[in-house]
């Protein structure tokens, strides 16, 4: 009974931290906490991470900083940090500095916005101070997702190679057409001019109705 116990409070506390995807840290005696708002976080769309800071209760009980901010969830959240913390996102060699905007409904909420164009992991350093705390923290949110994870149906390569086939079908018909015209002109002697004009009319009437006609289709 025990053991069946401890594999049910197991799985659901792995399913939870799947589902919850945020990392927890500690700074002082401030508790912290980053995140993706929307997820799953995929490549090439607009997102933003969630900075949330709390007071850190002590846990006697439980020695490592760490786990004891994991124990807690977030609550008293800590105002008035727009203008003394920023964050760093670095994935490999490039870097930028977003600014958090604070969340009007959740005090001690704030967001970093930025659109994540390659799939992979990345890093956030919180830098400056949290009132008279220092922060230098590096944090990890969970991947960002290629794109195509969500994309339905995977429109790119198939709509390229048709409009190379159909491109190159029209110009074949127009080369048909324009030996066509060739023909008639080496013959234009045994033809009455005003047929010939008739029949180049025509021509380009049938070549205007196969662009017209390939465009659709394609």
């Amino acid at each position: 009974m025990k053991l069946s116990i401890l594999l049910l409070l197991l799985i659901i506390s792995s399913s939870v931290g799947i589902a919850y995807g945020h990392t927890v840290d500690a700074v002082g005696k401030y508790r912290v906490e980053i995140g993706w708002m929307n997820e799953p976080v995929v490549s090439g769309e607009t997102n933003a991470i969630e900075f949330y800071v709390n007071p850190l209760v002590p846990c006697p009980q439980i020695p490592e900083v760490i786990k004891c901010a994991e124990s807690q969830e977030f609550q008293n959240g800590i105002e008035g940090l727009k203008k003394t913390v920023k964050m760093q996102l670095i994935y490999k060699d490039e870097s930028i500095t977003l600014p958090l905007s604070p969340d009007h409904n959740i005090p001690g909420k704030y967001y970093a916005f930025v659109n994540p164009t390659v799939s992979g992991f990345y890093q956030a350093n919180m830098l400056g101070s949290i009132n008279e705390t220092p922060i230098s923290l590096s944090m990890h949110p969970p991947k960002v997702e290629d794109r195509t994870y969500i994309e339905f149906p995977q429109p790119a390569d198939i709509t390229v190679q048709q409009i190379i086939d159909g491109h190159t079908a029209l110009i074949e018909d127009i080369g048909e057409l324009q030996d066509s015209v060739k023909n008639l002109e080496d013959n234009n002697q045994q033809m009455d001019m005003g047929y010939l004009g008739i029949g180049l009319g025509l021509i380009g009437t049938a070549l205007a109705v196969i662009a017209l006609a390939k465009s659709k289709k394609n």
